[in-house]
């Protein structure tokens, strides 16, 4: 009797998982043309940018495998689609690019809370040392000024 409910509890997981394939809800799809970056103070600024932060902010995002399976790909276009929103270095000198984000940038280094750390457990490279920080920092308020 209890392998029968465990056969049954297994199947209807199964059919959940297979079924929520199914919702166009979710799905990376391709990425837009960039438009427009910052004039970047340094080439260096730019692949420390690339490394930490293209993924979420610009066009450029790189869609891993996981992405395509819900209801993980649910929250990764959520947080590249709030991202890009907030801050996109592909859209440079539009609607997307706030100063209000601008001014921001030294808060958000102060709290740390870029990379998230739920991006950095799968995404190991773009973990920065405190002087790729530091130097990232001063790059961004030059090139983004």
């Amino acid at each position: 009797m209890v392998g029968r409910i465990i056969r049954f509890l297994f199947a209807g997981v199964l059919l959940i998982v297979v079924g929520i394939q199914l919702l166009p809800f979710g799905r990376p799809s391709a990425n837009p043309p960039v438009l427009a970056e910052p004039a970047w103070d340094s080439p260096t600024t730019r692949a420390l940018a690339k490394r930490a932060c293209f993924d979420c902010h610009s066009n450029e995002t790189v869609w891993p495998a996981y992405a395509y399976v819900a209801p993980i790909s649910w929250l990764v276009t959520s947080d590249v689609i709030r991202g890009r929103h907030k801050l996109n270095f592909s859209e440079w000198n539009s609607a997307s690019s706030s100063e209000q984000e601008v001014d921001d940038l030294p808060k958000v280094f102060r709290r740390g809370s870029m990379p998230p750390r739920k991006y950095l457990l799968l995404h190991p490279d773009a973990k920065l040392t405190d002087a790729d920080l530091q130097q990232l920092k001063a790059g961004l308020i030059a090139s983004l000024r």
